[in-house]
């Protein structure tokens, strides 16, 4: 077990977990949370991971925790790490079972006050046109072809079909579509779920909220991506289903073997990996690729029907009920990058796992717009808690990949979550604090609550502490959708 008592403190918000802590570690473990956060995660094997996840081969600079970390399956959520490209590996613990598990952000002008009287009718019409729950089907069943189309062309399907806007794409992470995503790597039982879930929430944490721009901290930025205090946004969270959590199980179980293969040592077998450059890691790249861009189009097409019921409810009774896009960003993925590491621009394999890409200005990988003032970074909170829309910044890209927080991280597991919170108590005092709730489930929902979940405020003001990111706005709930 790793303590406190094992880290360098670098400053009030950053920690390292040196490489001689174990001799088969290749890089040390940068970890940025306050002393507060550090000793919430002692119970959990975070940062006992985060030091596994420091010996795989091919790494380079830091295996880098964010501050929302818990423990999750290989890697901890909350974990970045980067091997050199095409040298290093792959692992699909790195990624998670939830490939392109994503937050998208819509902006409106609509005023808090115009709709104060719609907000049930709203929750209603979002939690009809928004299918979720455990095994949920989508909007729309695909045949084995228009499968393949979408796991191609990510949103660029939802684009031709109708379900999509030029600027939706163009304010997406990779424009909606990872190159290299080949159908031909996914196994028949992923096609299977992939299907029928198109257009889909989920169960989980995966949610639709109506939020209100409750404080605005950057006037520059907030009024680029069309967000103004006392308006409304919804924002989206969800991922690619079964179909991205069947193409993971699928390959870490074929990976148990390739690791055996290439005689690749591992202190927890949970960390299976292939060379970038072997089949079995270009099959995977190739279908996780595939589960990316299916999470693309899974959340566009919820975008779609979100505007539909902002249309069923509110055309006629406020002068614009349109949605915009600010950002859609994936927050469990694997990306080909080139970032700087001692000086030396390298290509590279950013792991993201419950972490959010954060370029700073002058990136071109982002929208024009948004090159003066960095990437947004979507940052949601627990169930009826805040969430916050930051900005990278250049330090992101010097010290964590351009990485950033995804959320506020568990604090109680699902199960532990079920036996001290009483759903209906929760819905009960949500409602009280003026927070709409359409849930599937009382079980379900007493997961999600935010008790269960670190503070948000406090990872926030970590990662804005580390320099990593900087505020534009805080959003308050109003309805919750989930499954």
């Amino acid at each position: 077990m790793v303590s406190i008592r094992d880290l360098k403190r670098i400053s009030d918000y950053e920690w390292e977990i040196p490489a001689t802590v174990n001799d088969d570690m290749q890089v040390a473990v940068r970890i940025f949370a306050t002393h507060n956060l550090l000793e919430a995660v002692m119970e959990d094997r975070s940062l006992e991971q985060a030091v596994n996840c420091a010996t795989l081969p091919g790494l380079v600079g830091h295996v880098v925790v964010m501050p929302d970390m818990h423990q999750g399956y290989g890697f901890p959520i909350g974990g970045v790490a980067a091997t050199r490209y095409p040298e290093g590996v792959i692992s699909p613990g790195g990624i998670g079972y939830d490939i392109n598990c994503g937050v998208r952000l819509l902006s409106s002008p609509i005023m808090h006050e115009e709709v104060s009287g719609f907000l049930d009718d709203l929750a209603s019409a979002l939690n009809h046109l928004c299918p979720s729950g455990v095994g949920g089907k989508g909007k729309i069943n695909l045949t084995d072809k228009e499968l393949e189309a979408v796991c191609r062309d990510g949103s660029r399907w939802t684009l031709k079909h109708g379900y999509a806007h030029e600027d939706d794409i163009r304010r997406t992470e990779e424009g909606g579509k990872l190159e290299g995503a080949n159908p031909a790597s996914v196994s028949v039982r992923a096609r299977q779920r992939g299907r029928q879930q198109l257009g889909s929430l989920g169960a989980g944490n995966h949610f639709i909220e109506v939020e209100v721009v409750e404080q605005v901290f950057d006037q520059q930025a907030a009024s680029i991506m069309g967000l103004k205090e006392g308006a409304l946004t919804v924002q989206i969270h969800c991922g690619s289903r079964g179909f991205g959590h069947q193409i993971c199980t699928d390959y870490v179980a074929s990976f148990q073997k390739a690791v055996k293969r290439y005689g690749i040592h591992l202190p927890d077998r949970e960390l299976v990996c292939a060379p970038l450059t072997s089949p079995e890691g270009q099959a995977y790249l190739s279908a996780m690729r595939c589960a990316a861009n299916y999470a693309f189009a899974n959340r566009q097409v919820l975008a779609h029907f979100a505007r539909q019921a902002f249309e069923q409810v509110l055309a006629g009774k406020v002068k614009d009920w349109r949605l915009y896009q600010v950002y859609d960003i994936a927050h469990n993925i694997g990306k080909i990058e080139v970032h700087t590491v001692e000086g030396e621009s390298i290509k590279v394999c950013v792991h993201r796992k419950g972490a959010t890409r954060a370029f700073g200005p002058g990136s071109p990988d982002l929208p024009e717009e948004y090159r003066e003032i960095g990437q947004p970074v979507l940052v949601p909170g627990s169930m009826g808690t805040a969430s916050w829309v930051l900005v990278g910044t250049e330090q992101s890209m010097q010290r964590s990949f351009g990485s950033t927080c995804h959320g506020a991280g568990r604090l109680m597991s699902r199960a532990q979550a079920k036996k001290k919170i009483w759903g209906e108590d929760l819905r009960k005092a949500l409602q009280d604090e003026g927070i709409t709730i359409r849930a599937g489930s009382m079980a379900g929902l007493a997961e999600e609550a935010p008790e269960a979940y670190k503070d948000v405020d406090e990872v926030v003001d970590t990662v804005i502490g580390a320099g990593l990111a900087r505020k534009v706005a805080r959003l308050k709930p109003l309805i919750v959708v989930k499954g």
